[in-house]
């Protein structure tokens, strides 16, 4: 079956649906990414999007990353990707070589690890905060009240340089409380950078500030 026509129509939508969406807020759309999640996507989809003319990946597993995008990464040179999965510190030397993006820093072991990796690789891919908004126990992610020690630290102990933050909003609480909170907390430590919204309420995203949009099922359809 060629699903690549179906995968460009709903790019073309959500496009359109994004620009709507931005210029309601007075923003400029083309601020604005639109993250195509490839996580547990086969090669058919991914060429499919690639032909659509999608660029910005987001990808939860690094070894999957690895097999998705290793063969590509030298053919594509605007191609970006993003981890915007939880990272194990022993990945990190593997996330950073791969990567442009890690939207996941989370913790001072992880911080030491991607700086050692950084000096080893030569490569430096832009940082997010993962903010834990809905102080989830089962869920990764800064407190919004420890958020600006663990910043002083970023940037001060370990070297880092943190352009951003990310959410992933609980899912029995509405996403724009969660949303409002993170653009705070960006407005107030200097970040500008905002990974927020998928699917479901990526409008309502935009709408408070996000510079990207982690869409999955929107873009690729429904998984089996």
């Amino acid at each position: 079956m060629d699903i690549s026509p179906d995968i460009a129509a709903r790019r073309t939508h959500l496009l359109a649906q994004l620009g709507a969406a931005a210029q309601q807020a007075g923003r400029n759309p083309s601020e604005i990414s639109l993250v195509a999640v490839s996580k547990r996507q086969n090669d058919e989809a991914i060429a499919a999007a690639l032909e659509a003319g999608q660029r910005v990946f987001g990808e939860n597993r690094v070894q999957e990353a690895f097999e998705h995008w290793s063969g590509r990464r030298t053919r594509l040179a605007d191609l970006e990707l993003r981890l915007i999965g939880p990272l194990q510190s022993n990945k990190a030397q593997d996330a950073v070589e791969l990567f442009d993006v890690i939207e996941t820093l989370d913790r001072d072991k992880l911080a030491i690890a991607l700086r050692k990796a950084m000096t080893v690789t030569g490569r430096t891919p832009r940082l997010l905060v993962q903010v834990n908004t809905g102080e989830e126990a089962q869920k990764a992610g800064i407190a919004p009240t420890e958020l600006p020690g663990f910043l002083a630290r970023m940037r001060g102990e370990h070297g880092l340089r943190v352009e951003g933050l990310m959410c992933i909003p609980p899912t029995a609480e509405p996403a724009g409380l969660h949303f409002a909170l993170l653009a705070k907390l960006a407005r107030e430590n200097g970040l500008k950078e905002l990974s927020m919204g998928m699917s479901a309420d990526f409008e309502t995203a935009i709408a408070l500030g996000a510079s990207s949009v982690r869409i999955g099922t929107a873009f690729f359809g429904a998984r089996d």
